[in-house]
């Protein structure tokens, strides 16, 4: 009765409160004054009372859900976001409004609705068809963005990165993240990346919300990621959410297409060394849809053409997935995959191939028209075979995991949103097997230790408007890691290392025993709260200040003696020797609107240390090593620096200029007075600093035919150790080298520049690139040698990459 008849409503409640007064015509006055003051308020309440509208955005064309759609309502000056899968709530008072839904790429859609009751109404968006050299942005789209407290966050879209100039033309997710600020790696045809000075392995890769444990294909050359199958990518520098956790250094956010719900569609390219191939469309229109993507390199078949590396091989391949289906309007159900391998052979000397494949079920239930969750069941492996001919062993290992989440986004009202779930990955690490391939070997076939794990975390995470100048984000993360049972060695003082003092160098210790832990017994358990914050003061409707801090908990950790991450590198948990990394980083930024959003500025310095990083000693032998305990030394890192990043947005023209200024450092004391540590205990530049990151990123639309691309690099040469000196020895040269990571290679930069014709049919697109125009010998290394006819030393420098130039056919039907 109350729901649909208000007047009624408060007619009778009138009269309750009236009638025992009634009798008494002294009160009978004051009291119908109180009854008349109650209705008014009662009124005005209702008056008031709050409605919720919510829904989908997706995009027109192909039903495909959108990320981080801003919904706006000018009158009101608020607005909202979609969520990772297209769902956004915002809850009104009743009334007539008009939205403004806006993305970039398409079409502003505005639309006028009478609020009167809770409403669930689904919106699709239109492609920008032709890039205009003006876009008019309506007032206030902008405000959300410079009000938003979550900073240190960057997006690309899809579109953006397959126009960015690529080695050999290969679209690279990867190398484009590289030219945003604060993202570099650790050279030419490195695998990995890094962010903020933190190393390879502190990244989080999620495809589809699996881990991704190698990101590289060739070594680096690569990434695993087939662009035509990813439609959002999301990196988190820091002001981290707490619904994320694992890694002490960013998030890399990759969410595959979800496939063409309206009709058939397939789309590619021929490249020189690889090609690929995607279809897509519906399984019933409107509600299912299938997509299943591959792609293949072929440069080794080509290989036998030239006598000097006719029995070499270098190839990989990968293929991606997905099925999603509504049930209802309360429920869709995804079914996602992906797998990729890579295979090479140097003369049947060195073989090696590796590979990840991953398995994701998730279930979208909506509770309410405020309260929306996401369940995820993950399944997602990483191994790796290698051969060595010479030394005539095979070495096989791997990484499993099982993964559950479970998501909760609550949209409490405009100003209050709530974030919160639960988190378990079950670990099984795989060290290899070690199998002779030839009689004559003296290597005995053995089993390698199998490692087991526990990770769990529970999260909860606050979006508050506490005025209408400052926003809040606060989050706690509580995670906790169970070191499962094993066999483990036992040392002496319980220390797997040795100091050798005389000499000042650092030995493997002999284990004392071992202890044979059952399969479900903990060994070590970790337990840290993870705190996170954020805040926003907007300065005015253009501009905001922002502060954010956050700390990390790492229970994983690369064992690596390179500079950049190699297939071979080996993952290990904590546990009874080896302790969690722990990371804490505070960030303040400002953040400019100028133009109406013609351009964008954003200016960020940070700051963060690393607890319990680890470093090796100098002879670690990581290659079948059962006892990795034996060859690691803890210590800490620090970073900071500033990054600036200028984009513009609109017009013929469009890019961005990223400047990145930065320190990063470790230091590995002795564990003991007595010790001198590595690099004598003092700090050493990590192998991935670089003091200066310059990256410029253009692109011109010339006409409806040709769009022409360009990108510079410029960044500090790595750190490296040179040797300083030398000295003879039973008729050998001894190098003596100078402190570690104290000398630099030298800058290293390049031009890249690309263009794309799209003929008048527009079935297909021609691009042509060339990769450093301008042939810059980089250095990815510099060694030393003595020369037979001078007898002396001199340096030899590597160059990976040359000029290259490039040509690819994309074709889309």
């Amino acid at each position: 009765m109350v729901a649909n008849s208000s007047d009624v409503s408060l007619s009778r409640i009138a009269m309750f409160i009236d009638r025992p007064l009634l009798n008494d015509p002294r009160k009978r006055k004051t009291n119908s004054s109180l009854v008349l003051v109650f209705i008014f308020f009662c009124t005005l309440t209702f008056s008031q009372e709050k409605v919720t509208l919510s829904g989908y955005i997706s995009d027109f064309e192909n039903d495909e859900s959108l990320i981080g759609v801003s919904v706006i309502i000018p009158k009101l000056k608020i607005g909202t976001i979609t969520n990772e899968y297209g769902f956004f709530s915002l809850t009104l008072p009743r009334g007539n409004y008009t939205f403004q839904i806006s993305y970039l790429g398409f079409e502003t859609l505005v639309r006028e609705m009478t609020l009167n009751k809770d409403v669930t109404e689904n919106f699709t968006l239109n492609p920008q068809i032709e890039q205009l050299e003006e876009v008019i942005v309506e007032e206030n789209i902008e405000l959300l963005n410079v009000s938003n407290p979550q900073m240190s966050v960057n997006t690309l879209s899809i579109s953006t990165i397959k126009k960015i100039p690529a080695v050999l033309g290969e679209v690279d997710v990867i190398k484009s993240i590289t030219l945003l600020p604060g993202v570099t790696t650790a050279g030419e045809g490195a695998s990995g990346f890094n962010v903020r000075g933190g190393a390879a392995d502190q990244n989080l890769i999620l495809l589809d919300e699996a881990i991704i444990f190698n990101s590289s294909h060739l070594f680096g050359f690569f990434s695993v990621f087939n662009p035509d199958a990813i439609k959002d990518i999301r990196l988190y520098k820091g002001g981290i959410p707490a619904s994320y956790g694992g890694r002490a250094s960013s998030v890399l956010n990759i969410y595959q297409k979800e496939g063409n719900r309206k009709k058939f569609e397939s789309q590619g390219g021929i490249g020189l060394i690889s090609s690929r191939l995607l279809v897509e469309g519906p399984l019933k229109k409107e509600k299912s849809a299938f997509l299943i993507g591959g792609r293949s390199s072929y440069a080794h078949l080509f290989l036998p053409l030239i006598e000097s590396v006719d029995n070499n091989k270098a190839y990989f391949y990968d293929l991606n997935t997905k099925l999603s289906y509504t049930l209802n309007k309360r429920n869709t159900i995804y079914l996602s995959g992906y797998f990729g391998r890579d295979v090479f052979d140097i003369d049947n000397l060195f073989d090696l191939a590796y590979g990840n494949s991953v398995a994701n079920f998730r279930w979208n239930h909506l509770f309410s028209n405020k309260l929306f969750s996401n369940l995820s069941l993950i399944y997602s492996d990483y191994d790796y075979t290698l051969d060595f001919g010479l030394a005539e062993f095979d070495w096989n290992l791997g990484i499993t995991n099982f993964n559950f989440k479970y998501d909760f986004k609550h949209y409490l009202n405009n100003k209050v949103k709530l974030e919160y779930g639960l988190n378990g990955i079950y670990y099984k690490f795989d060290p290899g097997f070690i199998q002779p391939t030839a009689t004559s070997s003296s290597i005995q076939s053995r089993k390698l230790e199998d490692k087991f794990a526990f990770e769990n975390a529970i999260y909860g995470g606050l979006s508050f408007q506490l005025s209408s100048k400052v926003n809040l984000q606060a989050g706690i993360r509580l995670s906790s890691f169970l070191r499962l049972g094993q066999k483990l060695n036992t040392y002496s003082d319980n220390n797997p290392i040795t100091y050798i003092e005389s000499s000042q160098i650092y030995e493997e210790a002999l284990p004392i025993g071992s202890i044979d832990y059952s399969r479900g017994e903990i060994i070590k358990a970790f337990t840290y709260p993870e705190p996170r914050f954020s805040m926003s003061y907007q300065l005015n409707s253009d501009q905001s200040v922002k502060l954010s801090y956050n700390r990390m908990a790492q229970y994983l950790h690369l064992i690596s003696n390179t500079n950049s991450p190699t297939p071979i590198d080996v993952w290990t948990p904590s546990g009874k020797f080896i302790d969690p990394q722990l990371l804490d980083q505070i960030a303040v930024g400002y953040f400019k609107i100028l133009e109406d959003n013609r351009y964008n500025l954003e200016i960020e310095a940070f700051y963060k240390t690393i607890q319990n990083r680890l470093d090796y000693i100098d002879g670690a032998e990581l290659i079948a090593n059962d006892a990795i305990e034996q060859i690691l030394l803890k210590g800490h890192a620090r970073a900071g620096g500033m990054e600036v990043l200028f984009r513009k947005n609109e017009g013929k023209l469009t890019g961005w200029i990223a400047y990145t200024l930065s320190r990063s450092e470790q230091q590995t004391p002795g564990r003991t007075s007595s010790e001198v540590g590595i690099n004598n205990g003092n700090w050493y530049f990590t192998p991935y600093d670089k003091t200066h990151d310059l990256s410029i990123t253009t692109n011109y639309g010339l006409n409806k035919r040709w769009d022409l691309s360009a990108n510079f690099i410029y960044q500090t040469g790595q750190p490296i150790t040179y040797p300083n000196a030398q000295y003879q020895f039973s008729g050998f040269s001894i190098p003596n080298f100078e402190a570690r990571n104290s000398s630099r290679l030298p800058s290293y930069h390049r031009l890249d520049i690309s263009a794309e014709y799209t003929p008048k049919e527009r079935s297909g697109r021609w691009i042509f690139g060339i990769y450093n125009l301008y042939n810059r010998k980089n250095a990815a290394s510099i060694r030393f040698q003595e020369n037979l006819k001078t007898g002396e030393n001199e340096a030899l420098r590597l160059t990976i990459f040359g000029i290259i130039p490039s040509v690819t056919y994309n074709f889309k039907f």
